[in-house]
């Protein structure tokens, strides 16, 4: 299962692509050499069955718990609808919620935190109805830009909507300037996320136009593309994230529930980020060479939802 660092220039990322195939352009600190979700000798092993509610030693959401609002709609959604849900139907992820981020793996459900994201293929609904039992809000990860070769949907995508590759292997960037052809694909997916009891969408690589993708994208095509995908979720009452995207920040500022952002502390980015922060709105962070003293306080100061990762995004985790 392939995972995205930070996007970075063609050439930094062709490297680190290449590193990535043997190291993992992570760092090898020994906090690293063991898979346990928490970096701490008290958390518990990971759950095995899914939970139902009134389990015993299961943990409810916090009362007060910030974000929470009411559910969304159960009816379905056909793809390419334009009715919207009522107002306030969508969860609303505010600042300071604390948050595990896993895509590799049996997801271990045992992370006392009040919200999930996870790999919206590879889970299915009992596992995010065990976590909703839990009290956790369940976040669905979902490649938006570039196809992938081992999802059960990849024969749904022409060859002409597949450009160049990612640096990660079966993957290649999408031509997000077809609209007509990718947003019902999309919509096929945000589905799969709402019939699964998802609250929310994580879309990764959506900033094809400033990658090598082979084609000539601008940053019009991507906020052409990005916007749709938020109308998609936000008419089937689920939140999104803007995943990185640092420059189209202030102009989708509106569009986007919460933010996901990988590495700002790194590179010196993330007063960049704070625009969400300050319109009330998640950041959901994470580093994954720099270890926790090197960034919580920034990132505590300025309301981030932070946590230093491996780069596979397996179980384990270390917070601010």
């Amino acid at each position: 299962m392939n995972r995205r660092t930070r996007l970075l220039p063609a050439a930094t990322a062709l490297a680190c692509a290449t590193a990535l195939l043997a190291t993992s352009c992570s760092s090898s600190g020994s906090d690293d050499d063991h898979d346990s979700a928490d970096d701490s000798p008290s958390t518990p092993p990971a759950a095995t069955a899914p939970a139902t509610p009134g389990t015993p030693g299961t943990s409810p959401a916090t009362p007060g718990t910030p974000g929470a609002t009411t559910a969304p709609p159960t009816t379905g959604t056909t793809p390419g609808s334009t009715a919207p849900p009522p107002a306030g139907a969508r969860w609303q992820p505010t600042p300071g919620l604390a948050w595990q981020w896993q895509l590799g793996g049996t997801v271990d459900q045992s992370v006392d935190v009040p919200v999930y994201d996870i790999d919206g293929f590879e889970n299915d609904a009992s596992v995010v109805a065990a976590l909703h039992a839990k009290g956790r809000k369940v976040i669905c990860y979902i490649n938006a830009g570039s196809w992938e070769n081992f999802r059960p949907d990849a024969n749904a995508f022409a060859k002409a909507l597949q450009g160049s590759d990612t640096g990660w292997k079966g993957e290649k960037w999408f031509d997000i300037r077809k609209l007509d052809q990718l947003k019902p694909l999309m919509a096929t997916r945000f589905d799969m996320c709402k019939s699964k009891g998802f609250d929310a969408i994580e879309p990764d690589t959506i900033e094809a136009y400033n990658q090598n993708s082979g084609f000539p994208l601008t940053p019009d095509d991507q906020l052409a593309y990005n916007r749709m995908l938020a109308g998609l979720a936000h008419e089937r009452g689920l939140a999104i994230g803007l995943k990185n995207d640092l420059d189209q920040i202030p102009a989708l500022l509106p569009d986007f529930d919460f933010a996901v952002n990988e590495e700002c502390s790194q590179f010196d980015e993330c007063d960049r980020v704070s625009p969400f922060i300050k319109a009330g709105k998640a950041v959901f962070h994470v580093e994954y060479k720099l270890d926790t003293d090197q960034f919580c306080a920034k990132t505590k100061s300025l309301g981030f939802s932070s946590m230093r990762k491996q780069l596979d995004l397996n179980a384990w985790r270390k917070p601010c």
